[in-house]
């Protein structure tokens, strides 16, 4: 028993520290993180346009070079600046630059700045010439005697009246000197996937020798909290390899992988995504980059091996764009679409992704029946507890074997006194003599954190998560419980410090977990006791900042852990030291005597 709890201890010890790391170490990060991006939409309210009328270009080259301007323009006179071809779908608002054919201005209807369905949607694009700026462009590296060539400067022209809807495609055209003719036709689907098809005709008299290239740049460091939960920054699938670079490491030295084929590569968010899919039959050198010639700027690139256009024939050549949320469905379902190589791999399921993601689909199946995402953390931990139940079995099982043994434990004691080495080879000849493991109790418990962690994992990063309510006061699983007993749950009227912060339902489980630990007898070495006494409030403490979904996760398991525990004790002859614990508690402790 007393091997047992040393591990327990070692365990809690260890969450602890992951605890404390998140407390003291995230928190401060995330609401710093929190401030800028608040101070940023109250700068963009003054900006933003409800319909896109004209749009604006830059003069960013493909490899990288300076734009000719330095300083930031408002939203509005950025898009008022050039030609556009509007967008608009059921997910997607905006509206293409003509100047590059550049999809540099775009909005997720779907999605909204707060839970308050009448804050301003998702902005995911916009012009470079804006603070903001953040676009994705395809185009071509030619030589003279191909002529000039599509990139960031072309004007293409586009059918009066145009709309890129997810029925009506918009084909756009520029002719060059040497009579090449770029036929650029730009499709969308329901979703977010844009499918972008160059007919090249060549009716020169020369061969047009000409390589295509893309890329996603942003010209804004966003504000990203260093966490290894989860990567945002620069993410692509070179070939077979799956490449994550940072922004502050792609700052101090850029990524240029071997020539690869097939693949994607692009920038991400926690919750967005902005990717090119090349051609997946031609090769290509990819890179990701950050440039501080003129406005700073971060990107993500690939150009294709060069081929060649004869007189009178023509090429066509097909890329795909993914801009928008990463919704899991839909992620997946265009890995599967369009075979692009892991593309499931946008969304960062972590190490435990045969963990990770198999939660996230389960969670799923009982959200898309009861349509609600807390009451499907509920029912998944029961179905997780049921699978674990064996486990739990043994576990209890061996703790019943432990206290069987109790008395000859406290004989051996007494005989060896002080004799550590002859104490330690007694006892595990007693544990020999009695087939006892002493350590089969704490294997449930190491397999169950992956479990947690997975399920951590999965509110945290998963898009579904955010914004999502419960019941009540809890309107989106994702962010903490926004109660405090300090202004006495909303009662009084001011905010309470993020230190002090503490919610309802980080309290429920604080109440569970102390119940949970006084299941088992109090350990009898004074440390250890101290321990077990302290740690539920500790964790109430640490737990209050942590999302919400995954509070409720920990306060229900406690509950059916305290079921579970009482069941298979009972089974097992074992004493439920629950009511014994708790009136010890209140127990006057005797005066110490006289000698």
């Amino acid at each position: 028993m007393q091997n047992n709890r040393n591990y327990f201890i070692a365990i809690a010890l260890s969450v602890l520290i992951v605890l404390g790391w998140q407390f003291l170490y995230m928190n401060p990060r995330i609401e710093a993180q929190r401030k800028a991006e608040l101070a940023q939409k109250a700068q963009q309210k003054t900006e933003q346009v409800q319909t896109p009328t004209a749009g604006g270009a830059s003069t960013a080259q493909p490899d990288g070079a300076a734009p000719s301007a330095t300083t930031t323009t408002s939203l509005i006179d950025a898009l008022a600046k050039n030609p556009r071809v509007v967008i608009d779908t059921a997910a997607l608002a905006g509206s293409i630059n003509l100047v590059g054919a550049r999809l540099d201005d775009l909005k997720l209807k779907g999605y909204h700045e707060t839970v308050d369905d009448s804050s301003p949607i998702i902005t995911l694009f916009s012009p470079s010439e804006t603070k903001d700026g953040y676009f994705a462009e395809l185009g071509y590296i030619g030589d003279a005697a191909t002529g000039s060539v599509p990139g960031p400067s072309t004007v293409w022209t586009a059918p009066e009246g145009a709309k890129l809807t997810e029925k009506t495609p918009v084909t756009l055209t520029y002719t060059n000197e040497k009579g090449i003719t770029f036929a650029r036709t730009i499709s969308v689907d329901e979703h977010y996937m844009f499918t972008v098809t160059d007919k090249i005709t060549n009716a020169g008299q020369a061969a047009a020798a000409l390589s295509s290239y893309g890329r996603v740049t942003r010209y804004n460091k966003p504000a990203v909290a260093s966490t290894y939960v989860l990567h945002e920054g620069f993410i692509g699938v070179i070939g077979d390899s799956l490449i994550e670079s940072k922004y502050a490491a792609v700052e101090k030295e850029a990524v240029t992988p071997e020539t690869a084929t097939g693949g994607w590569l692009g920038i991400t968010d926690k919750y967005w995504a902005a990717t090119i899919i090349p051609p997946q039959q031609t090769p290509y050198d990819a890179r990701f980059t950050h440039f501080t010639d003129g406005q700073p700027r971060f990107q993500a690139d690939y150009k294709q091996n060069a081929v060649t256009v004869a007189p009178g024939q023509s090429l066509e050549l097909k890329n795909l764009v993914f801009a928008g949320a990463k919704e899991v469905p839909v992620i997946d379902g265009y890995e599967k679409t369009y075979s692009i190589p892991k593309f499931d791999r946008l969304i960062d399921w972590g190490w435990f992704y045969f963990l990770t993601k198999p939660m996230f689909r389960l969670m799923d199946f009982f959200f898309r029946y009861f349509g609600n995402f807390g009451v499907a953390i509920l029912l998944t931990t029961i179905v997780v507890k049921a699978l674990f139940f064996p486990l739990a079995s043994k576990q209890y099982a061996s703790m019943a074997n432990m206290k069987r043994v109790q008395p000859k434990m406290e004989e051996l004691k007494s005989k060896f006194g002080d004799d550590r080495m002859a104490l330690q080879q007694a006892t595990m000849q007693l544990y020999k003599d009695e087939k006892i493991n002493p350590i089969a109790g704490c294997w449930p418990i190491l397999l169950q954190i992956p479990v947690f962690f997975a399920l951590y994992k999965v509110i945290y990063i998963t898009i579904e998560m955010r914004h999502a309510p419960f019941f009540g006061w809890i309107q989106d699983l994702s962010a903490p419980d926004p109660t405090s007993f300090i202004n006495l749950f909303g009662l009084l009227p001011f905010e309470a410090p993020t230190l002090l912060h503490l919610g309802i339902w980080p309290l429920i489980m604080g109440v569970t977990m102390f119940v949970q630990m006084r299941m088992n007898p109090t350990p009898p070495d004074p440390t250890q006791a101290m321990i077990f006494n302290w740690m539920p409030l500790v964790f109430t403490f640490m737990l209050a900042s942590f999302p919400a979904g995954l509070v409720i996760y920990w306060a229900w398991n406690n509950t059916l852990s305290v079921l579970q525990q009482s069941v298979i004790m009972k089974r097992h002859g074992v004493k439920i030291e629950l009511f014994d614990n708790l009136k010890g508690l209140f127990k006057r402790k005797p005066a110490p005597t006289e000698k």
